[in-house]
């Protein structure tokens, strides 16, 4: 059971370690084209823009509250089964989670419109995953205890599993209009095509040992338990075909999946930015207000109602030298017998995972003469009768997303700082749940239409990866054309 145990762990912590939705750095970075994808309403300057297919925008992001890899194993002496016990066990609550995010462009594009250039036009296709567990504290303590010792009589909570995860791709077209020279709005439609689907939440139940008749434990279960899923069985089936054609097999599934092959649902992306004064804007936006209707493909695995079994009674020595006895099987079988276990193929809705964006900035340090001339990256002029940009921007970034147990929350404060019309900075300082020494940093490099951007989170944990509770990196290229240059 603890190599087990050990083995489960050492997936969940790779899964969390090399891949957290909030992209800060990102967000009113508005010199990248991207910065649409965070806040449709973001200011826009460039006359079109083309990301490089593929590499335009590749997001990779993991993060575990409590305990690291490192924690748990690193070669310091010290026996694996003491560190569960001292470092996981005692230490992570049921709200605890391992989590990762991973998102890849196919292709993004946008253009101002021709006979309404204050519209911004985009459109595109990325592919995204994003997985969250949370820690099942009292399922992990039985696994690793048992149910005998100090357990006999303990309850051990079911609705402490708590999962869910997707692979999906989306179709999305966007509208970026100036309304004023203070307001600009901006609205994103999507298309969600459902590689797969995976959720088990909003379970109940316990499980409890007690002492018996004649000296044998009773074991009871109540439980009201479902693990949803949609677009996982037919890749389950393939695998187990176990012939020549699977990756083959697989690539068309997968490739039919991302072209609407899928279950498909519908989303929205909301956004604005405002001028308070020259110098001073607000930001905000919602994303992913949407769902997935998951109708084709499933396959849901039920565990609901309640039944007490029996133990059996073991004969020391004789039993355990006789190997040949059924006393073991006939547990098993009595008990595979007794749950109230089921399958079933009902669809059923999964919703997005809404964000929500918030910031405030404050520009200062004129640069001179707007570089909307050269490279359009003078967003913030316009909102008054100063047309000179400005080389610093300060402010603070508000995060928060809805998860299985309640809303994430993330604090950032930034300074950016703009070297001309081709190089400009932004350093970052967040707070929230996995770190509170989170300090990132990103560039933006514009040689002539040709734009690279790179933006990095948790530099300080970079030097030691498996020790870190958070993990993020994002960078693309994309053809900028300024102005018509």
């Amino acid at each position: 059971m603890k190599i087990t145990l050990k083995l489960i762990l050492a997936i969940l912590f790779c899964n969390a370690s090399v891949f957290a939705q909030n992209k800060e750095l990102l967000y009113d970075f508005y010199e990248i084209p991207q910065s649409l994808m965070v806040n449709p309403g973001v200011k826009t300057s460039q006359k079109w823009h083309a990301g490089i297919p593929v590499i335009s925008g590749l997001s990779f992001q993991g993060a575990t509250s409590g305990v690291t890899v490192n924690d748990l194993f690193a070669n310091d002496g010290v026996d694996f089964t003491t560190k569960v016990q001292e470092r996981l066990l005692d230490v992570m609550g049921n709200k605890d989670d391992f989590s990762s995010t991973s998102q890849i462009e196919g292709f993004n594009v946008g253009f101002r419109g021709r006979n309404r250039p204050d519209d911004y036009y985009s459109f595109g296709m990325y592919g995204e995953m994003d997985i969250i567990s949370y820690w099942p504290k009292d399922l992990a303590i039985l696994a690793f205890e048992g149910n005998g010792g100090n357990n006999i009589g303990r309850s051990f909570d079911l609705g402490d599993l708590n999962l869910r995860g997707e692979m999906i791709n989306v179709f999305h077209f966007g509208i970026n209009r100036k309304v004023s020279t203070a307001l600009t709005i901006g609205a994103r439609a999507k298309i969600y095509s459902s590689i797969f689907q995976f959720q088990s939440i909003n379970n109940s139940g316990s499980f409890v040992t007690t002492p018996g008749q004649n000296n044998i434990y009773e074991s009871s279960i109540n439980a009201d338990m479902e693990l949803q899923t949609a677009g996982v069985k037919e890749f389950y089936d393939i695998i187990e075909e176990d012939s020549g054609t699977t990756q083959k097999d697989v690539t068309s599934l997968f490739t039919e999946r991302v072209l609407l092959g899928g279950n498909l649902g519908l989303g929205l992306d909301v956004g604005f930015s405002y001028e308070l004064n020259p110098q001073t804007t607000i930001t905000g936006s919602v994303l992913d207000l949407g769902f997935i209707n998951n109708s084709k493909d499933i396959w849901n695995y039920t565990f609901s109602g309640s039944t007490t079994t029996d133990g059996i009674s073991v004969f020391l020595p004789e039993d355990i030298d006789n190997v040949n006895n059924d006393l073991w099987q006939e547990l098993i079988d009595d008990i595979d017998e007794a749950l109230p276990h089921g399958e079933n193929k009902s669809s059923y809705i999964s919703w997005r995972p809404v964000k929500l964006y918030g910031s405030i900035r404050y520009d200062f340090g004129e640069g001179g003469s707007p570089l909307s001339e050269n490279c359009g990256c003078a967003v913030n002029t316009g909102g008054g009768s100063n047309q000179d940009y400005y080389r610093n921007s300060i402010g603070g970034q508000l995060f928060m997303m809805k998860r299985p147990l309640g809303v994430q929350a993330a604090l950032t404060g930034f300074y950016q700082r703009r070297f001309g019309s081709v190089v400009s900075l932004k350093t970052t300082y967040t707070i929230d749940k996995y770190s509170f020494t989170n300090i990132g940093l990103g560039a933006n490099l514009q040689l002539g239409p040709v734009n690279f951007y790179v933006l990095a989170d948790n530099l300080l944990s970079y030097s030691n990866i498996a020790d870190s509770h958070y993990a993020s990196l994002q960078f693309g290229f994309n053809i900028i054309s300024w102005n018509g240059n």
